[in-house]
C-alpha cells in the first residue's frame, strides 16, 4: 500500500515537472522557429531565384522530407538548451516523446541523422545574417580548445585522422581543434574561426578572417602579444590592447584600457556556456560534417541564450577608422 502511494506520488510529481517544463520551453520553441523558418522562406526564395537551370537532359528528384529544414534546424539548436548529454537520448524520448505534438513530422534517429547534414550551409548564413552581433568598437578576442578525444587515443581516432591536430593551451597538450571567438561588450559572438589545435592564437590567417569588420580597440590576452600583429592591425584601424609579461619593461596604459582588460570575463564566460552547458566538447562524433553541424549548432542556440554577460550596456563607437589613443 505504501509502495503503490509513493509510486502514485512521484508519477504525478513527473507528470508535473515534464508539463512545467513544456511551459518554460514551448515559448521558446515557438520563437526560435519562427525566426529560423521565416529566415529558411526567404533563402530557398533567394537560392531559385540565382540558381542556374539544369540543362544535362536528365530528371533529377526534388522529393521534400518529411521534416522541413526549419524543423531541422530547430531541433539541433534545442539540443544545447536541455540537459541531454547524448542527442540520441535527447531526440528518441524528447523530440519523439515528450515533443512530438510540436514536431508530429520526426523521423526516426538514422533518418535525422542523414538529413541533419543538409542544413549546415544554412545554419551558416543564418548565424551570419541573423544570429550574429556586430561590431561596437570594443571587442573581446579569445581561443579554446575543442578536443575530439583523449590523449592516450589519438592515434587510434579514425572520424578526425588527417584532420585534427595535436596543440598545447593553457590547460595542457589536445589532440583537436581550436575555436577562436570575437565577441563585444553585449557577449554577442562577432565571428569566429576553426582551426587545427596546433595554430598559434597571432597566426596572420586567423586575424584575416576576424579582422574583416573590426574596427576599434581589441582586448586580448597576454598570448596575443606580437609587434608584428599590432602593426598589421594598427594599419587596418584598429588597435590590439593587451597585458605585459613578467619579463617585459613597463609602459604607460591608460586606465580606462586597464579598466578594460579586467572586462576580459565576457569572453571567458562565453567559453565556459558554449562547453559545460551548450556541450560544445565531447567525443561521441561518427563524421567530420556532423561535427561541424554541431559546432555551428552550439553557436547558434548560444545566440538566443538569455544569460549573456554583459558590462558595456547602450555603449557603442561609430565606426571612424581612427583611434584614439589618449
Amino acid at each position: 500500500m505504501v509502495i503503490t502511494e509513493l509510486f502514485c506520488a512521484f508519477k504525478s510529481d513527473k507528470q508535473v515537472v515534464a508539463k512545467l517544463t513544456t511551459m518554460i520551453t514551448k515559448d521558446k520553441v515557438t520563437e526560435i522557429f519562427c525566426i529560423i523558418d521565416e529566415f529558411d522562406k526567404n533563402f530557398d526564395l533567394e537560392l531559385k531565384k540565382n540558381l542556374l537551370p539544369v540543362t544535362d537532359g536528365k530528371q533529377h528528384r526534388n522529393r521534400k522530407a518529411s521534416l522541413s529544414d526549419s524543423e531541422i534546424m530547430t531541433i539541433l539548436l534545442l539540443f544545447h538548451f536541455w540537459t541531454y548529454r547524448n542527442f540520441k537520448h535527447y531526440y528518441i524520448y524528447c523530440i519523439c516523446g515528450h515533443m512530438k505534438p510540436d514536431f508530429p513530422n520526426a523521423v526516426s534517429y538514422n533518418r535525422f541523422v542523414e538529413l541533419e547534414q543538409r542544413v549546415f550551409l544554412k545554419l551558416v548564413f543564418f548565424l551570419k545574417l541573423f544570429a550574429f552581433g556586430r561590431c561596437t568598437g570594443i571587442s573581446f578576442v579569445d581561443s579554446t580548445m575543442i578536443p575530439v578525444c583523449h590523449n592516450l587515443r589519438r592515434y587510434a581516432n579514425k572520424v578526425f585522422k588527417w584532420v585534427a591536430a595535436d596543440g598545447k593551451g593553457t590547460m595542457g597538450w589536445c589532440h583537436g581543434f581550436k575555436l577562436h571567438l570575437l565577441c563585444n561588450g553585449r557577449g554577442e559572438i562577432i565571428t569566429f574561426c576553426l582551426t587545427g589545435a596546433n595554430v598559434d592564437d597571432r597566426n596572420p590567417k586567423v586575424w584575416k578572417v576576424l579582422a574583416k569588420d573590426l574596427y576599434g580597440k581589441v582586448f586580448a590576452d597576454r598570448g596575443y602579444i606580437s609587434p608584428k600583429l599590432f602593426d598589421s592591425l594598427f594599419d587596418d584601424g584598429i588597435q590590439l590592447v593587451h597585458g605585459i609579461k613578467m619579463n617585459m619593461k613597463n609602459r604607460l596604459m591608460s586606465f580606462y584600457d586597464k579598466m578594460m582588460l579586467r572586462k576580459r570575463y565576457i569572453i571567458e564566460t562565453i567559453n565556459d556556456l558554449l562547453k559545460n552547458k551548450a556541450q560544445l566538447v565531447h567525443s561521441r562524433h561518427r563524421s567530420i560534417t556532423n561535427s561541424l553541424v554541431n559546432l555551428v549548432a552550439v553557436l547558434g542556440a548560444y545566440c538566443f541564450f538569455e544569460n549573456k554577460p554583459d558590462a558595456l550596456q547602450g555603449y557603442y563607437i561609430e565606426d571612424s577608422k581612427q583611434l584614439a589613443l589618449f
